[in-house]
This record gives structure tokens, C-alpha cells and sequence, in this order.
């Protein structure tokens, strides 16, 4: 990750030498209209050796170089994880663009409508950008497009299992349906209770997780019932007891 940090910095240094006034169409986030590359060579150069944290810490280790760094974090970005940075003189313009450029990446999200789960791909990039020209007082805002965390949108059912309670034990079945969310790859199983009096199995979880109780139930075998698909035995017709003679 260092590695292709500083390989991105070098292509922001060695664009910004170049190039006079942003082009057309403003490609660069960070380098406004008009903003020519002049004046970013009054931003103060330093080394830097971040080992990777949160937006805070990174402005405090850049803070120790240069003294002077304004910089806003909302509170709902403050826990966000930026990756190791490790640069030889740059300024915060050079280190910022990079540093967005290499936190770009796409992440499947998940929602959940009317019981259903629908995967979506979303584009996630982080970093410090600021308005109007850039100098060494600019403030420089955190922002971050990293998609939102997944709420779980929770369900309850009821499972009456007297039905099932000749041969087997609650353990048995809580067993199975367990074991089939396991091989499912599910961490975060829902909860069950079972309730003595009444023999009920309540569960809460996601809609998607519950069906596999459904599944479970239905291959169970009931009271005086054999397992589903099993093989009925084969009746043999027994002969008579007192058999009687053939007509003449």
C-alpha cells in the first residue's frame, strides 16, 4: 500500500509542474478553475511517515511538519481508516490528491426491500478537499462517500414444534437450523427462544435468515410420521389361514 501511495504522489508532483491552470472540465477535484500551478509553490514541502489511522491523526502528524494546517472533520467521519502514507517532499495539495486517488474502490452494498436483499455496486473515496484558492492558510474539509452502513431490518416468527417432540429434542432441531446458517457463511445468526409451556420456537432475525427454519421444519419428520423421503415398507400379502378347497 506504501508502495503505490508514493507512486501516485510522484505522478501528482510531476503533474502539477507541468500544468499551468487546471483543463478543461476541471478533472481534479481539488484544483479550482483559474488556480494557477504557481500558486501552489508557496505551499511548504515535508516529509511524511504516517502509519495509518484516523483523519485526526493524520492532521496532527502533518501539523508536527509544517505547523500550520486547517482542517474541518465532521464528527461522523472521525473513525474513518486512512491507509499508511510514507512521502518525500510534498505539500498538502500533492498529498491530499493522492492520497483520495488511492482510497478510491468499489463496494457491494446491501438493502432490503419487502423481505428481499438487492446488491448494488457503489463508488467509495475519501480525502481533504477545500474552496477557492489554495494556499498555506486554505481549510481543508474531510469528506468521505463510503457508503452507509447495512441496517438490518429485524423480523419475528413463531414455530410450534409439539409436532416434532416424539423423537427429537428442541437441542436436535436447534442443532440443524444452526448448522444450515453455518454452511451458509451467516455470523450474525438470528436469536431463538424456546418456549416451554407452549412449545414455541421464537426467532428474530433478517427475513432471508428465517426461511432456513422453514426449511429445516419441513424436512423433520412429525409424531408417527417417517422422515420425509424415507421409503415406506412393502406389504407383503399373507396367505389364509384355513384355505379352502377349489370347487369340483
Amino acid at each position: 500500500m506504501k508502495n503505490w501511495v508514493c507512486a501516485a504522489a510522484m505522478m501528482v508532483i510531476l503533474g502539477t509542474t507541468n500544468a499551468q491552470v487546471s483543463p478543461p472540465g476541471n478533472p481534479n477535484p481539488l484544483l479550482y478553475y483559474g488556480q494557477q500551478a504557481g500558486d501552489l509553490a508557496k505551499l511548504p514541502r515535508f516529509d511524511l511517515d504516517f502509519e495509518g489511522g484516523t483523519p485526526q491523526q493524520l492532521v496532527e502528524t502533518i501539523r508536527a511538519q509544517i505547523k500550520v494546517l486547517n482542517a474541518i472533520i465532521p464528527p461522523e467521519h472521525a473513525n474513518v481508516q486512512l491507509p499508511p502514507l510514507m512521502m518525500k517532499q510534498v505539500n498538502v495539495y500533492e498529498l491530499f490528491t493522492a492520497l483520495t486517488a488511492a482510497s478510491q474502490s468499489t463496494q457491494i452494498i446491501y438493502t432490503d426491500q419487502h423481505g428481499r436483499t438487492s446488491v448494488a455496486n457503489a463508488r467509495a473515496e475519501s480525502g481533504f478537499r477545500t474552496q477557492g484558492a489554495i494556499t498555506p492558510e486554505s481549510v481543508w474539509h474531510f469528506f468521505t462517500t463510503q457508503p452507509a452502513q447495512r441496517v438490518e431490518k429485524k423480523e419475528y416468527r413463531f414455530y410450534q414444534l409439539s409436532p416434532y417432540l416424539g423423537t427429537l429434542t428442541v437441542e436436535d432441531i436447534t442443532t440443524a437450523i444452526q448448522a444450515g446458517w453455518k454452511m451458509m457463511g451467516e455470523t450474525n445468526t438470528p436469536a431463538l427462544n424456546f418456549h416451554k409451556e407452549t412449545k414455541l420456537l421464537i426467532a428474530v432475525g433478517r427475513a432471508d435468515q428465517l426461511t432456513m427454519i422453514n426449511s429445516v421444519l419441513a424436512e423433520l419428520p412429525k409424531n408417527n410420521e417417517q422422515p420425509a423421503g424415507a421409503q415406506q415398507p412393502v406389504q407383503t400379502p399373507s396367505a389364509p389361514k384355513n384355505p379352502q378347497p377349489a370347487p369340483l
